[in-house]
């Protein structure tokens, strides 16, 4: 697979976002599926490996730690704090919170050192220099070697990038999610601060994994989004059907063309798609070699955009714990 930097790293140009073997999708697959995508990914050429201690609230990290721990070597480990307090979910950016949270999840992952470490969310209540400064004593105390953020806005990118450099800024991006285009993507490339891009084929549904909401497992976070509700769903899906002829002419699947749109956008992008499943993994991972022509980029943007997509992407409560431009 092709490379791309994430500051010092030099990563897969498309990495694996693994939260649904533990989180949010309904139930997680079984054990064995999970080590079947994670030791998948290894071998079809991922090296970029992004978790969180919220995940499962540490089941996903636990599960990192114990399939990968004989090949901590062949991968770059990214991993969130900041939405945890001890064995619980909330959000808290207090220093010695997130420094609890580092500890924990390095003994969950089995490893001394997490490669890149994301404040997951900024907790208002914490001025941002706060929480950062508690990030960067962990890179003196060489527990962590580089900072990220999560879905963050421009400005506090760039009050965080004041207190310590910062790696990376991973928030939402896809055709059909436009946000960063307001602001951030211009400030990563000012800040020479790689962009990871979470949910890249729209969670599923660019994909074409969602027709009918119904379909969705009880605990499913998607049934709680305004773009898998009612009208603006029935909406959405007229341009589907419109987006996988694209896919057709490209000569690829929906999901890869996602991927490859992200990939032709900007050198400094990197996305991380998740899957449970084995085949689709590898199909994301064939993806890093689609190089589409300036036309099909151009096509997909006028087919899909923040003008033709219906519905936020966040319901208002959701939307309040996120500091992206909207």
């Amino acid at each position: 697979m092709d490379r791309r930097m994430v500051g010092e790293f030099e990563v897969s140009a498309i990495g694996l976002g693994c939260m649904s073997l533990s989180h949010a999708y309904g139930a997680p697959p079984p054990r064995e599926q999970a080590e079947r995508v994670l030791k998948g990914a290894l071998d079809a050429g991922y090296t970029f490996l992004d978790t969180a201690a919220v995940y499962g609230v540490g089941h996903n990290e636990t599960l990192v730690g114990e399939v990968l721990k004989d090949r901590r070597g062949d991968y770059v480990l990214a991993s969130k704090c900041g939405l945890t307090v001890g064995d619980q979910r909330a959000l808290d950016g207090r220093p010695e919170n997130l420094k609890d949270t580092c500890e924990r999840s390095l003994k969950r992952l089995q490893t001394e050192v997490i490669d890149l470490y994301y404040l997951h969310r900024w907790d208002r209540r914490v001025p941002i220099e706060d929480s950062v400064g508690a990030l960067a004593d962990l890179v003196a105390e060489g527990k962590i070697r580089a900072i990220g953020l999560s879905e963050v806005s421009a400005p506090t990118l760039k009050r965080a990038h004041g207190v310590h450099p910062i790696t990376a800024l991973q928030t939402e991006y896809s055709p059909w999610t436009r946000n960063p285009e307001i602001a951030v993507l211009d400030a990563c490339r000012e800040l020479g601060v790689a962009f990871v891009a979470f949910s890249p084929v729209g969670r599923g549904f660019l994909a074409g994994n969602v027709r009918d909401v119904s379909e969705l497992e009880p605990g499913d976070f998607r049934l709680g989004m305004p773009r898998f509700q009612g009208e603006n769903f029935e909406q959405n899906l007229k341009l589907l059907d419109r987006f996988e002829a694209l896919a057709r002419d490209a000569g690829c699947t929906p999901a890869q063309l996602c991927l490859a749109w992200l990939l032709a956008k900007d050198e400094n992008i990197v996305p991380i798609p998740g899957t449970t499943n084995p085949v689709h993994m590898r199909e994301n991972a064939a993806a890093a070699d689609i190089r589409l022509s300036a036309e099909m980029v151009e096509r997909v943007d006028e087919l899909v955009n923040e003008r033709t997509v219906a519905g936020r992407r966040y319901n208002e409560a959701m939307q309040a714990s996120v500091d992206t431009e909207d």
